[in-house]
């Protein structure tokens, strides 16, 4: 019986290795930059679950125009009311979607749109109100047809 090359069985145990890295690696570099624009969002300071509500369907046929409405529970009065509400992603060309500047004025704090989705992520609605705290709310998304892609 012949003995195998340890040659070779390291360098396919390397190859697979590389590979495993390849198709794990994007995926924590995506989600890197998605909390690096929430970073910029919140000036560093946490943004914590609640008073937002990301509105989202769960399957997106196409990426092209998929619905997106973001809540904020607000009295929207002079005294408490929202500043900012951002979206940002994992995989679309750009980290942040939008970011809507609100005031008291505003009346309701509800922004409903189409955006364009490049891929399956997780999408982040971020909200700033008056009082300098900061909120999140995120869902995944699963598109079959994607935009936004690079070619």
């Amino acid at each position: 019986m012949a003995e195998r090359d340890p040659t070779r069985r390291a360098t396919l145990a390397f190859g697979l290795g590389a590979a495993a890295l390849v198709v794990v690696r994007p995926a924590r570099a995506d989600a890197a930059r998605r909390d690096a624009a929430i970073r910029a969002f919140t000036g560093g300071a946490e943004a914590r679950a609640g008073r937002i509500t990301l509105d989202l369907p769960p399957l997106v046929e196409n990426g092209n125009a998929a619905p997106v409405t973001v809540t904020v529970e607000s009295p929207m009065t002079e005294a408490d009311h929202v500043r900012r509400i951002a979206l940002v992603n994992e995989r679309n060309p750009e980290a942040e979607v939008f970011t809507a500047r609100l005031g008291p004025r505003s009346g309701r704090a509800t922004l409903s749109t189409r955006i364009r989705l490049a891929d399956t992520q997780r999408i982040t609605a971020l909200a700033e109100l008056s009082d300098g705290t900061f909120w999140q709310d995120s869902a995944d998304v699963i598109v079959t047809l994607a935009a936004c892609v690079e070619g």
